[in-house]
């Protein structure tokens, strides 16, 4: 009973959706990635929008106003890795902040004498446990270049990451897979990518980011999943068929459907 009403509400909230389908073409063509999606998944990325925008507060802080073309465009990317996962996936937290650029708030560190330390970090990004998710506008709007660097996703995948604790690389697991399996595959894929980044190698497979932590390597890779695949499955093939199990998304498979994005100039 309680999941037949769920169903009703959500569908009436898309019914009662005020965007236009002129709006809803301007944001799919910002975002060439999108255009690997066949109709139904389009469709339902759009619910999931809607939804999203529905329970989620999106807030301009410093000169950004935020306007109906930029949170669509913000809003599509945050769910594309939930396409198949569902909106519950991000509940327990409300906000999110998007500032103009990069931000740099401010840290505080003991160190073990004992000594607080205060300084700032510049950041395009943050996804904080149960709290917001921050973005910086700047880089949400170059998300129309296919190059293996995508903010949203980024962060987003962090939120996931933090289901179940503290991000860790380690999400929630579906029942058909196996806790072992993920653990033996990334840590082995982490120490390969850690042992490169090391060596000052120049073509690293991705951003050398991802060599800061298990959590950061699961967000880069993340990112390189939904936008550069290939990549990920020429060099860590394993780690591709875990991802493909974890977000039920197969992005090659859609490639090879011959639904080529892209480049959109801003």
């Amino acid at each position: 009973m309680f999941d037949r009403l769920k169903h009703w509400w959500r569908q009436r909230l898309i019914r009662r959706s005020t965007i236009t389908p002129a709006q809803w073409q301007q944001a799919f063509a910002r975002l060439p990635l999108l255009q690997w999606l066949d109709g139904t998944e389009r469709d339902a990325l759009r619910e999931l929008a809607i939804l999203f925008l529905q329970r989620k507060s999106l807030q301009g802080v410093g000169t950004v106003t935020l306007n109906t073309d930029m949170t669509l465009v913000i809003a599509l990317q945050a769910c594309l890795p939930i396409l198949r996962l569902g909106l519950d996936w991000y509940d327990g937290w409300v906000s999110v902040l998007v500032y103009p650029g990069d931000f740099s708030p401010q840290r505080t560190r003991v160190d073990e004498a004992g000594v607080v330390h205060n300084y700032r970090d510049r950041l395009a990004g943050e996804a904080w446990q149960d709290g917001p998710v921050i973005l910086s506008w700047n880089d949400v709007y170059h998300a129309g270049e296919i190059d293996g660097h995508n903010l949203v996703i980024h962060e987003f995948a962090h939120k996931l990451d933090m289901r179940n604790g503290v991000a860790n690389g380690f999400p929630p697991l579906h029942g058909d897979m196996a806790r072992a399996e993920w653990t033996d595959v990334f840590s082995a894929a982490f120490a390969d990518f850690q042992a490169r980044a090391a060596a000052g190698r120049a073509a690293l497979p991705f951003d050398r980011y991802g060599a800061q932590s298990p959590a950061e390597f699961f967000a880069v890779l993340s990112e390189v999943f939904f936008e550069l695949p290939a990549m990920i499955e020429h060099h860590y093939p394993a780690v591709y068929r875990l991802l493909c199990a974890f977000y039920r998304q197969d992005p090659l498979a859609r490639m090879a459907a011959g639904r080529t994005p892209v480049s959109h100039a801003h």
